[in-house]
Parts: C-alpha cells; structure tokens; sequence
C-alpha cells in the first residue's frame, strides 16, 4: 500500500477594482473514499465567470460523491479490480452528469461562468493513482532521479536536486493544435484579444496540413500575457482561454466540454512529491520549480505555504492584480508491495474489460503540458508604473547611469557562511531572475548580498517609492500591504494587508520580494512592513546588473583574447584562466593610455561604447593612425620577447571608456602553466 502525507492551502486573489470579489477557487479532499480506507480522493477546482465561486463549488460538493456513487455501482468495485479503462470510463460519467446538473441548478448561472477541475483518485491499497483533468489546472509529480535516495518515515523529500518533475495532466487550452481543431470543427473562433481588436494578424491557415501546432510548452516562457481564446462566430464572446470546463453553457456550443482527460499509473519508491494546483500556480511557475520548492520541506503544509507565497508575489510583480491561488500538496511517504498478486491484477483487468487478455500498461508521464508561464509583465502593468512614474517630482533629477558607472561592487563584498549560502541559494532556486546564471556568478552574487537587521514595525518598502533592492527573508515576519489606486493611506498603516511572507531558518523557508527592482528603476507596488525583528539580505541593482554584465563581458572577452597571436593556440580552460585575471580600467576622453616606447606590463580590450587612437611612428618619422573600438585590443606586443617589451604605439583615449587589462605576469603565469600541463602529458 501507499503511505502519504498531505497539506491544502487557498489564497484569495487581490482585485484592486474589486477587493471584495470571492475566492473562486475550491479543493476536496475525501477520506475513506467509496468505504475503503486507503482509498482517497483529491480535487481542485477554478473556478471563474460572475458565478465562478459558485460553480467551483457546486463541483466540489457534487464530483466526489457523484464519482464514488457511479464506481461504487459497478459490479467489479467490491474486489476493487476495476481495470482502468472501466475505472476512467466510470469518471468520465461523472463529470459529464456532475455538467448537466450544473446546468440544470436554480443557484447559480453558468452561461458564462464555469470551473476547471482537477482530481487524483488514489487507490492506495493497489499502489495506483488516475488522474482526471478538465481545463488548464494541472497535477505534477516529482520523481526521484537516483535510485540510491530513500525515504524513511520521517521524511517527505529528497533534495531539491534529486526531484525531476512530470507532468500528470495535459493543460486543455487553445495553445493545443488538437484542441485548437477540436474546437473549430464546432465553429469556434481561435484568437487572442489583440487578434480581436485588430492589433495583431490573424492567420487563418494556421491549423491546416499535417504541420505541429503545439509549442512545447510548460517550460517555455509567455511573455505577452495574452492567450489565445475561443470565442463564437457571432460575436465576442464568451472568450475562454481553455477548451474544457465544468459550466459555461454557451462555450459548450463550441467545443468546450466537460470530458476529462485521464492517466492512471502505478505509484513507485521513485514518487516523491504530487501537486494539484489551479493555474494562478502555473502562470509564472514551471512544474519543476513548483516541485523544487516543495522539496525543501518535510512538512507539505510548509510546502503549500512557500508555493503560494512565491506565486503571489509574482503575480503582484508583473500584474496589477493577483489569481487566487489553491494547491494541494501530497508527500508520499513510502510505496510498499499492493494488496494481492500481479496474476490476480491481470486477470481481473482481462476479465473488466471484455477478455482481451492482456495485462494493462500505466500511461506514461506526461512530457510537456499546455500553458507556458510568463516572465514579463502585462502592458497594463507597464501602463501603471509609467503613470506612476510621471506623478513623481519633476524636480529629482534622473542621475542613474551616472551612479551605475560610479557604482563599486566590491565595496558591497562580504563573506557569507555556508548555512547563509545555501539560504539565499533556496531563495533564488526557483526566481526566473536567476534561472540562468553561471556558478561563477552565484559566487558574486552571494558576496554582493547585504545583511540587512530589521525591527518590529519598520517600513521595508513604501508604496509608489522607487526601489533598487531585491530582498530575502532569512528570518521574521513581513506584511505585504497595498493602498488601491486613486485612494489615500488615511490611517497610515500603508493599506489593506494582501499577503504575509514569513521566512523561516529552521523550516528552510525564505521568501523574497522586490524582484523587479533588479531590471529597472520603477515605483513600488506595494509596501512591506515587518510584524516582528529579523533578518533580510538585500541585493542591489546596480550589484545585479554588474556581476551579470561582468561575466558576459568577460566570455565575450575570451573570443577577443582567442583572437591574439600568442593565445590562439590556448585551450577554453586556459582562456578561462586569463579571463579571470582580467581587471576593468576607466580613462577619460584625452587620456594616454599608453606611450610608445615604455616597458609595458600591460595587454588592453575596449569595452562596449569605448574608443581610442592608436598612433605608430615609423623611422622615417611618419605616423600611422589606427582607431582601436568595442572588442578591439592593443599592447600584445609586448609579450613577444626582447625589445617588444616596449610599446610599438601610443594609444589615447577618443572617448570615455572602459577596458579589461591583462598583467604581463598573468599571462606569462597561464603560459607557463600550460607548458607544464603539456610536459607532464608527455
């Protein structure tokens, strides 16, 4: 049988234009399910429409007992040896009977209202799980990659990295070339609301031939933030950016259906961690991280916590608004041997479904789901900072490029513990901000992190105030408060409290806020106010943006170093080397940087936006004039030996500029070091 733990949590969505609007989301979770105590049923449900908290609801209330009531008629349910084509069949009445009696309720109106659904049966004492979908909700599973990972009683997860996440359900919506068809063939119209207002093309033949039509998608990035909906050929509406839902009575006329998809499988040592979610999860979250914050938990309430916490903040980044937000987060324990023996499950599986015969496989994983998450924020967003920004005094002077050029990152250098590492490491894991960062610049970044003590009532952040720092919470307790727009902070207690971020050194929990701030000066758009004394560490922009464009430069610098006689024959390590020990100069327009004729101890890169003269005298007196600009180099001469120690030109600066300069003596170190590398081979 299976042993697992589970934790449910449901965060109300922030609507500034409606801050009162119910949570639309719902979740059940049904012990003992059809009388069998290691049987369990787990749904989430979206709901969405001016009914949507209704029909979530009513789907709540209704699809468990109706699924238990439709299994529990079937004759081959007292020995539970439904096969799974009976089981999913048995499912798929129920959500379509749980459709008509939604459409036939005096409580509430689903012309244009509706629900998603998401649910997993789990058949404990037979080690399986069938997962129904409906809509764009989603299951995922993290799945152990080493088989050497154990798991005793007391512990819900293997590390972070050990997790691999899959996806369980398929994300019914119009990105789906098959659902996209599906649809259209009941005379749907498939565009985005900029294809409505005649903002962007629409093309027509899209779907046509045998061409694929899916992105890969659940790890892919949306940056517009405008799905494609279905809408009828009449008008527009209802403008439903998935194709299978419970309720929407008029999208059901063009192709919007309440038949789930299914995948039944059997559960192995290798599962670790299952996760239902409705799609204000998935909007800025992949699977993966989804399943890497769980896994830093032992208790999946903690792990609802984190997720929500991490989804809400993003969404109040790059929207004006936020989702409501519900998950369901299952730790599986332990999978011991299921009830009975493999002959009897084949048999009873050939004799429901007709004598074929043959012993039923479990689907496979799913590799890609339906909806990718977005990194960017809404036009409307932009729109609203942009204003904000316009409110601000005219009289502050815009002196930022001036301070990033000023800006000196070592000065912010500090040495962290291992323990404080791995904190700001678990912060960062799943921030979209810092998916692609090399190792070298983790190092830099985890150097650039300031120690930032906090009191009980201090103001971290002020609305409308413009910020330059990304924080984490390595420890306390931090409101998210939020005044709505045109209104005053009368009471001054900076607005309605939205959210709590609660940072935690022991529950290895370490939320983050202020993310933005790391990409560009924009007003605040929300206050943060500590409930109590703690510890953030703070990044700085100007830190951020450094340490990234440091290392991209030095990369690029590597081709340009690739590029001089003596190093053309270095191998990618060694280049490496050197672009290590390159160091950054600053000279003004006018300056000498080098005169013919001196030792030199010294090799030079132009950095982007630079510019200089080379000027070489001849021996009968005349001049040459090089200009040297962005990727261009000078003094490598003085490498060669003998008198070309000595410069052979004088290099002036035609602009203010920066360069990378390379020690003679480092070269020389990296130089000698191959020589003995090669030597030792020999």
């Amino acid at each position: 049988g299976v042993s697992v733990r589970y934790a449910y949590l449901s965060q109300r969505g922030y609507y500034p234009d409606d801050p009162n609007k119910a949570n639309q989301d719902s979740y059940s979770v049904t012990h003992n399910f059809i009388g069998t105590d290691s049987d369990a049923f787990f749904g989430v449900y979206d709901g969405h429409g001016r009914d949507g908290d209704k029909c979530s609801q009513f789907v709540r209330d209704n699809l468990p007992s109706l699924t238990a009531a439709i299994v529990d008629g079937d004759d081959l349910r007292k020995t539970m040896e439904l096969s799974k084509d009976v089981l999913q069949n048995a499912i798929t009445r129920a959500h379509v009977e749980c459709n008509k009696r939604m459409h036939a309720c005096q409580d509430l109106d689903d012309s244009l209202s509706g629900t998603t659904s998401i649910s997993v049966y789990l058949h404990g004492s037979r080690n399986k799980i069938t997962v129904s979908n409906v809509g764009d909700s989603r299951a995922v599973i993290g799945r152990s990659t080493d088989s050497t990972v154990k798991r005793d009683g007391a512990s819900s997860s293997s590390s972070p990295s050990t997790l691999k996440a899959f996806a369980l359900s398929m994300d019914q919506t119009p990105y789906r070339r098959d659902e996209r068809i599906r649809c259209k063939k009941k005379g749907a119209r498939v565009l985005s609301l900029d294809q409505i207002e005649g903002l962007e093309p629409i093309n027509e033949d899209e779907d046509e031939g045998d061409g694929e039509g899916d992105m890969v998608l659940g790890e892919e990035i949306d940056e517009g933030g405008d799905p494609p909906r279905i809408w009828s050929p009449h008008g527009d509406y209802p403008g439903t950016a998935f194709t299978r839902s419970i309720g929407d009575a008029i999208a059901e006329e063009l192709g919007v259906c309440a038949e789930p998809e299914m995948l039944s499988r059997e559960l192995t040592k290798e599962d670790k961690i299952i996760v239902l979610a409705s799609d204000g999860v998935f909007e800025f979250l992949t699977n993966q991280s989804v399943i890497d914050i769980c896994a830093k938990f032992t208790d999946p309430l903690e792990a609802c916590r984190a997720v929500v916490a991490e989804s809400y903040e993003l969404w109040l980044q790059y929207e004006m608004r936020t989702d409501d937000i519900t998950m369901i987060c299952i730790f599986i324990d332990d999978v011991g041997l299921p009830q009975g023996s493999t002959k009897s499950l084949a048999n009873a599986a050939s004799v429901a479904s007709a004598g074929s015969g043959e012993v039923e496989e479990d689907d496979a994983l799913i590799s890609s789901v339906a909806r990718p998450v977005r990194s960017s924020m809404t036009a409307e967003k932009s729109r609203a900072i942009e204003t904000a920004k316009k409110k601000m005094l005219r009289s502050v002077r815009d002196v930022s490029q001036f301070q990033e050029d000023d800006f000196d990152l070592e000065s912010l250098y500090t040495e962290k513990t291992d323990e404080e590492k791995a904190s700001i490491a678990e912060a960062i894991r799943a921030s979209v901000m810092f998916q692609n960062i090399t190792d070298d610049q983790r190092e830099l970044i985890y150097k650039a992190m300031e120690p930032m003590p906090v009191k009980e009532g201090q103001w971290v952040i002020k609305q409308g105030t413009v910020g330059d720092r990304f924080y984490i919470v390595d420890e306390g307790s931090f409101e998210v408060r939020i005044v709505p727009e045109n209104q005053r902070d009368e009471d001054g207690t900076g607005g309605k409290c939205v959210h709590v971020y609660e940072g935690s050194r022991e529950n290895h929990s370490h939320p983050s806020f202020g993310e933005l701030a790391l990409l560009y000066s924009a007003p605040r758009a929300a206050s943060i106010i500590a409930q109590s004394d703690g510890l953030l560490w703070a990044l700085h922009r100007y830190a951020f943006k450094k340490v990234v464009a440091e290392q991209s430069a030095r990369m690029e610098a590597e081709k340009i170093l690739k590029k001089i006689d003596v190093f053309k024959t270095f191998s990618s390590d060694s280049l490496k080397e050197l672009a290590a020990s390159l160091c950054e100069a600053k000279f003004s327009r006018g300056d000498v940087i080098i005169n013919e004729g001196d030792v030199g101890d010294s090799i030079f890169i132009v950095l982007p936006g630079g510019s200089c003269k080379s000027v070489k005298t001849s021996q009968d007196g005349s001049e040459s004039v090089v200009e040297v600009e962005e990727g261009g180099f000078f003094g490598e001469e003085i490498l060669k030996g003998g008198a070309a120690n000595k410069y052979q030109s004088t290099v002036t600066a035609t602009s203010k500029m920066s360069v990378w300069t390379l020690q003679k003596s480092d070269a020389k170190r990296v130089i000698s070091s191959m020589r003995k590398g090669t030597t030792n081979m020999a």
